[in-house]
């Protein structure tokens, strides 16, 4: 059986600030590409737009460092602001060096510097830290339900950041906010090609897509945060981010 899957970078997305209403905005975009939303679309969107639409934005001027962040930021050679907010959005360090800071989100995530971005800001937000979402799954919901609302068609939303992986070098896409598609597909007991169940197979679809749609989307100054996907290849239900965190009982590495 012949399957596609086509993604396509959203043109002509704007600067996006805490007045920017982002369903629109992906609607125009969406038609400007040549295309019209269709129920098994998915829309990935990056981190950043979403942080900066609900104003997750904070001037570091406004950061009063404690003593815990001062000595953490002395240690990796980082500004004690930028640490204390680090410290602020996480459950606790796992690792640190200098240059390096690898926290516990308090979402779950395992990851650098709590997914705190300086790049790709504006010129007026030179001295700001851009947080994550307070709830991505909730805004990827939020988003759903507007474009649904603008044009009667309910599509898939993944919102993607980049992390790096323990063992790997780089960075690749990953989800951190999923709404109306599976995270997690889990195919145990299906036939293999011989006819063999699957016995441990989970596929993390969610991560898989916000990969490839990262290909698009790129990381640098590419200025293309949004990517419709069509063919996702899974069937779709209400899914949530948390189902591709691995329980702490199961962690052999902590």
């Amino acid at each position: 059986m012949m399957r596609e899957l086509r993604l396509v970078g959203l043109p002509g997305i704007p600067e996006v600030t805490r007045d920017t209403a982002l369903a629109p905005v992906l609607v125009q975009a969406v038609h400007d590409a040549g295309y019209s939303l269709e129920v098994g679309d998915v829309i990935v969107v990056a981190q950043k737009i979403i942080s900066k639409s609900e104003d997750r934005l904070v001037p570091l001027a406004t950061v009063a460092p404690s003593g815990t962040a001062r000595e953490l930021a002395a240690a990796v050679g980082k500004d004690p602001r930028l640490i204390e907010l680090v410290l602020r959005e996480s459950r606790g360090v796992l690792r640190a060096k200098p240059g390096v800071v690898i926290v516990e989100h308090r979402l779950g995530f395992v990851m650098a510097n709590a997914g705190i971005d300086q790049s790709n800001l504006s010129g007026d937000e030179d001295d700001c830290a851009l947080l994550l979402p307070e709830d991505p799954d909730a805004s990827a919901q939020r988003l759903r339900e507007q474009l649904r609302a603008q044009c009667g068609c309910d599509v898939g939303i993944v919102i993607n950041d980049s992390f790096g992986r323990a063992w790997r070098n780089g960075v690749a896409g990953v989800a951190i906010g999923v709404a109306g598609i599976a995270a997690l597909v889990d195919v145990r007991g299906e036939p293999d090609r011989a006819g063999r169940p699957l016995r441990h197979t989970q596929v993390a679809a969610a991560d898989e897509l916000a990969a490839a749609a990262s290909l698009v989307m790129g990381q640098a100054a590419e200025g293309c945060p949004a990517v419709l996907a069509r063919g996702h290849p899974y069937a779709r239900r209400e899914g949530s981010v948390r189902e591709l965190l691995r329980p702490r009982a199961e962690d052999l590495f902590r």
